[in-house]
């Protein structure tokens, strides 16, 4: 099989674009909330936004808008927002989103977001204000199964990455060899072997 050069870099980057597809794919569970949250009107919202332990050292958000791209960045684990603030639990994965003095205009669609290189982790909250409000709060067991699906994500992560890379290592390895093959090819044909200097010799 013949690898050009132009092969090699569509290989690397259908590598990055499958890690792309991964990242985007399982980011719903690296990072989850609740879909929709209830609150009474002048009252306190609070939301818990779980994520996976390796981004605990990353710069999580608030942000505010229906249009991602668009949203308005409320507060932010470096500063708060006046009355929106986060609280990172690093230990425990999660960040939790106080906003106060909850009023109707205040209804809108919120992000939880991680901040990362390559594109940002979110998922979306929508906050609804209410007269009367019934809380209801997760059950253990759904709390466990959440931190057990973000657990079993990760360790696929990790396996994906590395066959992914070792494809990329495999394939840079047989470019390689190819190269080198074909490189000692063309230095036998452009080198004169002694018996054929002697040949022409005895023929003069």
């Amino acid at each position: 099989m013949r690898i050009t050069g132009g092969s090699a870099g569509f290989l690397d980057a259908t590598v990055l674009v499958l890690i792309w597809l991964t990242k985007q794919t399982v980011g719903s569970v690296w990072l989850s909330a609740p879909e929709v949250v209830t609150v009474a009107n002048g009252g306190s919202m609070t939301v818990a936004c779980r994520y996976d332990p390796w981004y605990k050292g990353y710069t999580k958000y608030w942000c505010r808008g229906a249009v991602y791209i668009l949203c308005n960045i409320e507060a932010t684990t470096t500063w708060d927002g006046g009355r929106s603030f986060i609280a990172d639990n690093k230990e425990a994965g999660v960040f939790t989103v106080t906003l106060t003095s909850v009023r109707y205009r205040d209804e809108d669609v919120y992000w939880c977001v991680i901040k990362q290189f390559g594109g940002d982790i979110k998922t979306p909250v929508q906050l609804q204000v209410s007269d009367t409000v019934t809380e209801v709060r997760p059950t253990d067991d759904t709390t466990a199964l959440n931190q057990d699906e973000i657990g079993w994500w990760a360790t696929l992560r990790w396996i994906l990455f590395i066959l992914m890379l070792g494809c990329l290592i495999s394939t840079h390895i047989a470019v390689w060899r190819i190269k080198t093959a074909k490189k000692k090819k063309n230095m036998s044909a452009t080198t004169t072997s002694p018996s054929q200097v002697t040949s022409v010799n005895n023929y003069e």
